[in-house]
């Protein structure tokens, strides 16, 4: 297949994903909201104010409930009372707020209170917006279409890097000899950034790393991709534009900034001797050093046509001479080893 064909070809499959992601958005169901208060009266107004609007509304009447609510089925956004039996609805945000896989359902905090102390509380907690008692219908609506607007901005976003994801699944599932590579790398990767102490955010960026860095393999063609060693000069010319095609994919999303160095750089070498840009020690992006280390272990422990899958005894002694020469880094490699050991991960 020439170049240009390839290119066509790429393109398709790509626009594929993306219409595939616009018809899961137009199916969208209505927009489910959860009432969180203990006075039933409260309740009874919110719920038949919300339906006539078409939005779905469940309620609940304490914390606890919430929470095995929201476990059972994520809501798009959540009306909570300050003041309940148990636990505050301050807490419970607070809650919400701290958990990664609840923190971007948007909480509206609804109070009698007005001390501007009680509003600095629900701010603390990461309240998205208020609603003052008595409840007014065209302010209840006001707030509800705006938040959920954030909400559907958000969930395409995530649809957006799902479809990414997938997409770097499908290069992984044309190699029947990497199968669960991406997955591996992705709890290698971030696990070893919570072993280095890095912050949540660059050890999410690492997790996507995982299934993202070899997204630009999607362009290269199978006979390439497949054989694995022993490319001709032209050949290892299209398999060394991977990063760059992958970082070009994921540019558009500002949500995977912190991504695209990995994508980039992670077959760069500390000697010089990596590619798309030749970079040295000093120069490779962390993430990428971090997501490179995994990479080279799991390869190594891995079966593949030209080579059997090592130990792990026989995995440390080549990738520490390896890292010695200038291939890896050589520390990172270090507190890889160190972060296996202690958490028994050795097999």
């Amino acid at each position: 297949m020439d170049s240009q064909n390839r290119d066509t070809t790429f393109a398709s499959e790509i626009d594929s994903y993306w219409e595939m992601g616009k018809i899961l958005s137009a199916r969208r169901r209505s927009p489910r909201v959860l009432v969180v208060d203990d006075n039933p009266d409260v309740v009874l107004l919110m719920q038949e104010l919300l339906a006539s609007r078409g939005y779905d509304a469940v309620a609940v009447s304490h914390a606890a409930a919430a929470e095995a609510e929201i476990r059972r089925y994520p809501p798009d956004l959540i009306l909570l009372d300050v003041v309940m039996p148990g636990k505050s609805g301050y807490e419970l945000c607070r809650e919400i707020k701290e958990n990664p896989s609840t923190r971007l359902i948007p909480v509206v905090l609804i109070t009698g209170l007005s001390d501007r102390e009680d509003k600095l509380r629900g701010i603390e907690a990461g309240a998205d917006d208020f609603l003052n008692k008595p409840i007014f219908a065209e302010e209840l609506f006001a707030r509800v279409k705006s938040l959920l607007k954030l909400k559907e901005f958000t969930d395409e976003l995530e649809s957006a890097e799902n479809v990414l994801c997938t997409l770097g699944l499908s290069v992984e599932s044309r190699d029947p000899y990497t199968e669960g590579h991406c997955e591996r790398l992705s709890h290698y990767a971030s696990d070893l950034g919570e072993h280095l102490g890095l912050d949540q955010e660059s050890l999410v960026a690492l997790r996507r790393g995982g299934y993202l860095h070899d997204l630009g393999k999607i362009a290269v063609p199978d006979e390439i991709l497949k054989k694995g060693s022993d490319l001709t000069a032209a050949e290892w010319e299209i398999m060394k534009k991977h990063p760059v095609t992958g970082e070009r994919i994921c540019k558009p999303l500002k949500s995977l900034r912190l991504v695209l160095p990995i994508i980039r750089s992670h077959h760069e070498h500390p000697n010089g001797s990596g590619y798309p840009d030749g970079l040295r020690k000093g120069e490779i992006p962390l993430l990428a050093r971090i997501l490179q280390v995994v990479d080279v272990y799991d390869a190594l422990r891995t079966a593949r046509p030209y080579k059997p899958a090592l130990t792990h005894d026989q995995s440390v002694v080549v990738m520490g001479d390896e890292a010695h020469s200038g291939l890896w880094d050589e520390e990172l490699a270090n507190e890889f080893f160190v972060m296996l050991y202690k958490h028994r991960l050795v097999a």
